[in-house]
């Protein structure tokens, strides 16, 4: 039974925008750099998967996949989430893939061994597992089995848009809280939080060098001055 970790990567240059009170489009492009190495770090240590698979349009994101030996389906545009991940799964669904992971590039805190205690065939039975974010309501991890088994439902409130498709169509459906996955960077509030939890990966030791953290202190104390 092959099974496929799938990486979609939006460009770059236009990720990350709710982080433009505190970092510049420069700094955003890095941040976006930096967890991709710590996401491809943990794949690259996953004992469970098969093939790995990443989804771009951008030249540069397409090399750095390849570079690392995995499978790469260039997009010719970038309409939503949902839309490349589906378009990628039912590829792989015709290729024989069995399975399929979508893991988004935004959770640098992940490591191999979360990855395996997804993807062990051991402990997979159900048909679909999925991984909330820390606020209980997006999707960080998909696994799906056979990979469009229901349709992508990423954005707001997709945990339950994801349960639901499941349930409609009376799948196995498990939820998995994994603290490491259900950290994503999207808001200054999540740097917070990451600041002191990401020791030793790439996204940490580049916040350290932009004093992301006495940025984060200045927005503090000039929101409780202007209160």
């Amino acid at each position: 039974m092959v099974t496929v970790i799938l990486l979609p990567v939006k460009d770059p240059e236009r990720s990350k925008q709710r982080l433009a009170g505190l970092l510049s489009a420069g700094e955003r492009t890095r941040l976006v750099w930096a967890m991709l190495e710590d996401v491809c770090a943990a794949v690259r240590g996953c004992r469970f998967a098969d093939r790995v698979v990443v989804v771009a349009r951008d030249p540069d994101v397409a090399a750095y996949a390849a570079g690392n030996g995995w499978e790469v389906l260039r997009e010719s545009e970038q309409v939503s989430e949902s839309r490349s991940v589906d378009w990628a799964s039912s590829l792989l669904e015709e290729q024989g893939v069995a399975a399929v992971l979508r893991l988004p590039a935004d959770i640098p805190l992940v490591q191999a061994r979360d990855l395996d205690a997804l993807l062990d065939p051991a402990a997979r039975a159900p048909a679909a597992v999925l991984v909330p974010s820390q606020d209980g309501l997006g999707t960080n991890a998909l696994l799906r089995s056979p990979p469009l088994v229901f349709p992508s439902r990423f954005g707001a409130d997709s945990l339950q848009s994801h349960l639901q498709e499941a349930r409609l169509r009376g799948l196995q459906v498990a939820v998995r809280t994994m603290p490491r996955l259900a950290l994503d960077l999207d808001l200054a509030s999540d740097l917070a939080r990451f600041v002191s939890l990401g020791k030793g990966t790439a996204t940490q030791a580049l916040l350290q060098g932009l004093r992301v953290a006495d940025r984060l202190a200045g927005m503090n104390r000039g929101a409780h001055a202007g209160s």
